[in-house]
Order: structure tokens, then C-alpha cells, then sequence
């Protein structure tokens, strides 16, 4: 099998991952619910990796990364927990469903939600219209909420300049970074972000069931859920203390124990030397199939920022047929269909056939990806284009 589909999940991982999953089940006990060492093993596991994310995204401290299930649910945290009814917010045709279903939750208590388009004629590029999202960053909006890269055209945006129109205009700047995480530079003093949510899952080659959510000190975010803490018991409220405000129940421990094995691995590694090896693989798949007769390439590929995705079609067939095909035939599994972004692909025109997404990862070799541009030229041939 191979596995194109890393912008779904990274099923590819650290051998290091599974082994630390493993050990965690049979060690860990639950975090500020005890001091024996069971318990204390917890939370030295969980407060290591926020100290790793901390380190990674450029955030305040550990005490400003509180952790989720997954990026929705961090996302849901920031919308739900940030706007008020009659706030207005300012979003992108770039986002994934969980942001915007969300906010359009939120406008129907009240808040006026404006969403910036991409650059025309260029739509089938997908390129955020920057300057247009500069013009409505306006004092009296109260959140910015864009996402670092598009999960279907691996396009990314320069959220240092967005950030900083933010900040100059008194503006909350919120970033998804589930597609950009463990592959982009993110440093959120310098690019100016406010809240960042993320996924451990995906780039962050962490199992599934981890995210999480980065609150700058001087905000406060509602919590999307509350109850058990460990701490403050007799208190009829939840803790308002980052990162215990955000985090309510037994945390996935024995998933963070793998997350964090993955960040020690892309700190040995190196972030910069993954990004460069994917963006060689991508570019290689986008270089041997652009030139098969059918074939419809969507994103910008000549971005200085963009993550390892690549989305096409071939003529006019189902996107899932394609898929299928793939999978079927030469065992290649990729991504069909509306990648939960339904702005993104009303604006590339794919509103009715989907599109193949291709997503590769550090542990993809350059052999798989010739093997994938293959298949296509085959079924373009079979196809009769």
C-alpha cells in the first residue's frame, strides 16, 4: 500500500510513537489526581509535551497550551469561546468546516460574519486575496479566523502580515494550523497570533484524539466544556487558571505520551529538513503529472509557504472514481470529494466533482510518488484522454 492521505492523518509515524503509546497504557495514571507515581508520571508526560508545543509554536509559556481531542474541538473552543452576539468576524473561502460551521453556529445568535474570497481570474490557483482581508481588518472587528494552509490545495497564507494588521488594529488574530503544524514555521509573538489551534495527528505525526489550543496570557476564552479539573474542588465555577480553564475531564494521557515521542522526533530531526523533503516530494508528483493529458492541477505551487497537498481531477470524471481506481488497482490511497472545505471548492469550480487530493509525508519516498504520477498517466490513457 501507499499511503498518499497525510492531510487526512499520518498513518506513517515514528516507530517511537507506538511504543510510547504502549508504555503509557500500562504506567500512566491521571494527571493532578493523585501523587503516587503513577500519577505524577502523567503529568510530567503531559506537562513536557506542552513545553515542547510551547517551544515549537513560539508561545508565551506551557501554561498557554491546553489540550483537545482534535483541532475541531479546539476550534469550536476558540469560536464559542471568544464571540459574544453583535461581535463581527472576518474569515476566509480557505477554512475547513470547523471553523466555519462554528461561526455560522454564531451568526445565528447575532454575530456579522464577513468572508474574504481569492484573487480572480486566478480562482483555480485558490490564493487568498490578502489585500482584500487587509482592507476589512478594521478597528471594531473583534477576530480574524484563518487557516495557515487550505487541507485541499496545500496553499499557505503569510499569517505574519495578516497578524500584524491585526495587531495594529486592536483585531484577535486566530489561526488554524491543523494542515501546517510540524511542517511550517509558526511563532506566535512574531507572526502575531493570538489563539492557535492545531492537531497532533497529521503533521505533527501524533496519534489521533490530540490537538490542542495556544491562548495568549492576556486572553480569556470561555471554555467549550466544564467539570472535573483536579483542582479547585469546592469551587462552583471552573478554574479560570490556563491551562485547567480550557481543559475539563482525564485528558487523552496515553495519546500525549505518543505526541509527544513524535515531537521529539521532529526535534531530532529537524522541522526545516522535513519541510524540505516534502516539499521535494510534491514537487516532484506536481512536475510528473501536470503534463498528463486530462489532468487539472489546483493551488499555487510556486508559494514560498505551503504545505505537501496537491489536488487535482482528470477531466470530467468523479473525483471518487478516481480514487476508487487508484486504490483499487494499484493499491495508492489518496483523498476524494469536498475535504469538508466547501467555500475552497465552490471557489476552484469542483463544487460538484470533488477533487483528488494527494498529501505526502516525511516517511513517502520519491519511488511512491513516481508510482502515483504513473497510475494517473495509465488511467488518463484507459480514460481516453
Amino acid at each position: 500500500m501507499i499511503y498518499l492521505d497525510a492531510a487526512a492523518t499520518g498513518l506513517l509515524k515514528p516507530p517511537k510513537v507506538a511504543e510510547a503509546v504502549a508504555d503509557a497504557v500500562s504506567r500512566m495514571g491521571n494527571d493532578s489526581r493523585g501523587t503516587h507515581p503513577a500519577a505524577l508520571y502523567a503529568g510530567r508526560v503531559l506537562l513536557e509535551t506542552r513545553e515542547r508545543l510551547a517551544a515549537m509554536f513560539g508561545a508565551q509559556g506551557a501554561d498557554c497550551i491546553a489540550f483537545a481531542l482534535n483541532g475541531t474541538q479546539a476550534l469550536n473552543t476558540a469560536v464559542k469561546g471568544l464571540l459574544h452576539p453583535g461581535d463581527r468576524v472576518i474569515t476566509t473561502v480557505m477554512e475547513h468546516n470547523s471553523v466555519l460551521r462554528p461561526i455560522y453556529e454564531m451568526e445565528e445568535y447575532g454575530v456579522a460574519l464577513t468572508v474574504i474570497g481569492c484573487c480572480d481570474p486566478l480562482l483555480s490557483q485558490g490564493v487568498l486575496d490578502i489585500e482584500a482581508l487587509e482592507r476589512a481588518i478594521v478597528p471594531g472587528v473583534r477576530a480574524v479566523f484563518c487557516t495557515h494552509a487550505s487541507n485541499v490545495t496545500g496553499n499557505g497564507n503569510d499569517i505574519r502580515r495578516i497578524g500584524q494588521k491585526c495587531r495594529e488594529n486592536g483585531v484577535l488574530f486566530v489561526v488554524d494550523a491543523c494542515q501546517s503544524a510540524g511542517t511550517l514555521k509558526i511563532d506566535m509573538e512574531r507572526d502575531c497570533i493570538d489563539i492557535l489551534c492545531f492537531t497532533g495527528h497529521k503533521g505533527l505525526m501524533g496519534p489521533q484524539g490530540t490537538g490542542g489550543i495556544c491562548v495568549r496570557r492576556d486572553i480569556e476564552v470561555h471554555p467549550l466544556l466544564t467539570g472535573g479539573s483536579g483542582i479547585q474542588t469546592y469551587s462552583k465555577v471552573h478554574p479560570r487558571i490556563m491551562p485547567s480553564a480550557l481543559e475539563a475531564g482525564t485528558q487523552n494521557g496515553h495519546g500525549i505520551a505518543g505526541l509527544l515521542a513524535a515531537l521529539e522526533e521532529i526535534d531530532r530531526i529537524g522541522m526545516e529538513k522535513i519541510r524540505e523533503k516534502k516539499e521535494k516530494l510534491v514537487r516532484l508528483f506536481v512536475r510528473k503529472v501536470q503534463k498528463i493529458p486530462g489532468i487539472q492541477m489546483y493551488g499555487d505551487y510556486d508559494l514560498p509557504f505551503r504545505t505537501a497537498a496537491a489536488a487535482l481531477n482528470l477531466g470530467d470524471e468523479d473525483s471518487g472514481f478516481v480514487s476508487a481506481w487508484l486504490e483499487q488497482e494499484r493499491e495508492i490511497c489518496t483523498r476524494s470529494g469536498g475535504h469538508c472545505a466547501p467555500l475552497m471548492h465552490e471557489t476552484l469550480g469542483t463544487r460538484e466533482q470533488g477533487a483528488v487530493r494527494f498529501s505526502f509525508s516525511y516517511y513517502n519516498t520519491e519511488e511512491e510518488v513516481l508510482e502515483a504520477a504513473d497510475a494517473l498517466r495509465e488511467l488518463s490513457q484507459l480514460c481516453g484522454y
